[in-house]
């Protein structure tokens, strides 16, 4: 039989292969981004064969999606006896914060509800306690966007209490219109870093005597398109772009915590910094408009499910530090956690001492270890 051309095809004809080729096309490229995401451990066998084998059409792509990756099953439930412990959440009135705070005091912590807004915490600390949960929670004001905020939060914490075995750096910003904290510091960076590099700093003393210890720091999928600009980390000197701005303060969310750890280590400290980051949940944290709602409700998982990487690192016995966890689905888009991996920029050491050098410059706080 003689093969038609193209362009003897009818529409119908012409239109079903330009699907399977696009179909295909996609395949492959989600399936080898997924693999080259995953640590070969979440693999089952060898991530070259698979590289190979996504190669061959349809199959390959369809193959790996289905068995080449290995599942989580982690789950809330699965989360330790907390009772006794001390936690600090920031940002708590809400998405993750809310869902990791709810978790933790059902399983019988002191959680304390680090909130900008008194009235909204109120409100979601209330929804807790509906729930009648095994530990107390507790209400604390704190804007991460005011250094003298951050300070009088840590003196008053740290009348209250004398220990701390989970801070939850999770508040944060993404993509505002440009604006700055009360020391001018650009807003995403000011309140997703600094404020949590101070924070960090003034409760370490509790963290160091608390046997155990984690500080869990909330990274985000978008360091991977961030760079650090330690020249104008604020946004004076260049256009304000909104979400390279995410970008930068999510890298170095990555770069302060692996940094963190190496220098607890270095101290011969148990405390332990992990990061982790929620894949896509539906937080609001988006924005309100009609384009982000309807990728939420075709895309994100819930708030909940979000907070799951965040619990794992808080309170998982296999937890090291200095390790990043995320969902284990495709894309890390969501699913159950597991440990993740992050670009080689957050593994910079160079990169990671000289923006800790210039947090300590810009908030005054000396960060001792």
């Amino acid at each position: 039989m003689q093969i038609k051309k193209f362009t003897d095809l009818s529409t119908p004809q012409k239109t079903a292969l330009f699907t399977a080729g696009i179909a295909q096309v996609g395949l492959f490229a989600a399936a080898w981004a997924d693999l080259g995401l995953r640590r070969p451990e979440a693999v089952n066998g060898s991530k070259n064969a698979w590289r190979a084998g996504l190669f061959v059409n349809f199959a390959g792509p369809l193959a790996y999606l289905a068995r080449g990756r290995k599942g989580s099953t982690w789950t809330e439930a699965d989360v330790p006896d907390q009772t006794g412990k001390v936690v600090v959440v920031t940002g708590a009135n809400s998405g993750l914060g809310l869902e990791t705070s709810r978790v933790l005091a059902q399983r019988g912590a002191t959680v304390i509800m680090a909130c900008r807004s008194a009235q909204k915490a109120e409100k979601a600390a209330g929804g807790i306690r509906a729930l009648n949960p095994k530990g107390e929670v507790v209400l604390m004001t704190l804007d991460l966007g005011d250094l003298d905020s951050v300070k009088a939060f840590a003196d008053a914490f740290r009348a209250r209490y004398d220990r701390l075995d989970i801070l939850v750096n999770n508040a944060g910003i993404m993509v505002p219109p440009l604006g700055r904290t009360a020391q001018g510091f650009e807003t995403q960076f000011g309140v997703n870093h600094l404020g949590h590099f101070a924070l960090t700093a003034a409760l370490m003393p509790l963290l160091e005597r608390t046997a155990g210890a984690r500080i869990v720091t909330v990274s985000s999928m978008a360091h991977r398109f961030g760079k650090l600009n330690l020249a104008d980390a604020n946004w004076h000197a260049r256009p304000y772009a909104p979400m390279p701005a995410y970008g930068q303060s999510k890298l170095s969310n990555l770069l302060f915590t692996y940094e963190l750890q190496r220098r607890l280590n270095a101290a011969g400290s148990d405390v332990l910094a992990v990061a982790a980051h929620p894949g896509w949940a539906s937080t609001g944290l988006q924005g309100d408009s009609h384009g982000s709602n309807l990728a939420n409700r075709l895309f994100a998982q819930p708030q909940a499910a979000g907070a799951l990487p965040s619990l794992y690192a808080a309170t998982a016995p296999d937890v090291t530090g200095g390790a990043y966890y995320g969902p284990s689905g495709l894309l890390e888009l969501g699913g159950n956690p597991e440990r993740v991996t992050s670009n080689e920029r957050s593994h910079d050491e160079q990169d990671a001492a000289n923006l800790w050098a210039l947090s300590e410059r810009l908030t005054g706080v000396t960060f001792t270890v």
